[in-house]
């Protein structure tokens, strides 16, 4: 049994492999935790941005969500992503996310109507206030609309009504921030989403990373972190300016149509992202070949989409 203690270092932040009519892809499901696990990667997080969570149905997310538990086959740590605008879905996904076997929750605020500070700890009081797992707060403001405020986070962490946060902002001041007003917490886990600036996450007193980048190359997000857990700055460095690259690289096309055209050049999964986003287009799938091959990332035979 896991607890929230084992949750640090690297998770991906796992696409959602689909069929080309738009159902969840089980065999492919399993493919892809054993490669990011074959990786090193420290637990599994189905269900964020990358997963296209907003996007799936409530039947797709719960499929989805039993295949990883599945595959992880209790190997490692399983958290669930929560992207819903409603309380009362908010709710009902957290507890069916403890149904199928996830050890936590990454809650998204609401979103679609801008909202104040105020309603953002409302929200989370009340997601918290009889949840089966222990909740993360997931500030992504590009996608929502909504920043929580580091004061926020700080009151919900001191009241013990979230155990930590995963930061998708890319706003390392934000970050920064946050670390500072929450030093007190003891336990309190603080991820980067943006795989692009972990060492510095690090630095800061992160605790690890949630990232897209974990899917194509786990192995490489994993080395980041161990050599700086031992104190390899140069190291960590070099691995860093690394994955900057590789990041850029699968973020062409619409999010995450590059993302899953690497995993098919990989042998994972087909390219499709949920309709109506559109796989990504020929060209922009040589070029991506192209830098992956030149990194050493395309060594399983690809799938034909």
């Amino acid at each position: 049994m896991f607890s929230i203690q084992d949750l640090r270092g690297v998770l991906p932040a796992l696409a959602t492999p689909l069929t080309r009519d738009g159902a969840v892809d089980e065999p492919a499901v399993e493919r892809l935790v054993e490669h990011v696990l074959a990786g090193g990667v420290h637990g599994l997080l189905p269900l964020g941005s990358t997963g296209e969570a907003a996007s799936l149905d409530g039947p797709a997310r719960r499929k989805l969500l039993a295949a990883v538990v599945k595959a992880a086959a209790g190997r490692v740590p399983v958290l669930s992503g929560v992207v819903q605008s409603q309380l009362g879905a908010a709710r009902a996904d957290v507890k069916a996310a403890a149904e199928l076997g996830a050890v936590a929750a990454l809650v998204a605020p609401p979103y679609y109507y801008p909202i104040d500070q105020a309603t953002v700890l409302a929200f989370y009081r009340a997601v918290a206030a009889d949840s089966p797992l222990p909740i993360l707060i997931y500030n992504i403001p590009q996608n929502t609309k909504v920043v929580t405020e580091p004061a926020t986070v700080a009151t919900l962490a001191h009241e013990g009504a979230v155990v930590g946060i995963k930061d998708s902002s890319r706003d390392f001041e934000y970050f920064s921030n946050v670390c500072l007003a929450t030093r007190d917490v003891p336990g309190f886990r603080i991820f980067t989403g943006s795989d692009t600036m972990l060492l510095a996450a690090l630095a800061m007193g992160g605790a690890g990373t949630i990232c897209a980048t974990a899917n194509i190359a786990p192995s490489w997000v994993v080395r980041l972190f161990d050599d700086f857990e031992r104190g390899e700055w140069r190291s960590a460095r070099s691995h860093q300016d690394r994955l900057l690259e590789v990041a850029a690289a699968i973020r062409t096309g619409v999010f995450p149509a590059g993302i899953k055209a690497a995993l098919q050049m990989q042998g994972v999964c087909e390219p499709w992202p949920v309709a109506p986003v559109a796989a990504l287009d020929e060209a922009a799938q040589g070029r991506l070949r192209e830098r992956l091959e030149k990194w050493g990332l395309l060594t399983a035979v690809p799938l034909k989409p």
